[in-house]
């Protein structure tokens, strides 16, 4: 085996891995997002959307 097929095979394994962490991430604040819009039409509210009036 040749010296290009290690530098190429770590290449594309390197490439791997980032696309599956990108997509990962990607997926996973999708599913956050809905996951908040679930809780906010169920009525529940973020601390941090407090208005003055209820404090």
């Amino acid at each position: 085996m040749s010296h290009a097929f290690y530098v190429t095979a770590s290449y594309v394994a390197a490439f791997s891995v980032s696309i599956g962490l990108i997509l990962w991430v990607w997926l996973d604040h999708r599913g956050r997002h809905r996951e908040l819009e679930r809780l906010e039409a169920a009525g529940v509210r973020r601390r941090s959307a407090r208005t003055e009036d209820a404090r």
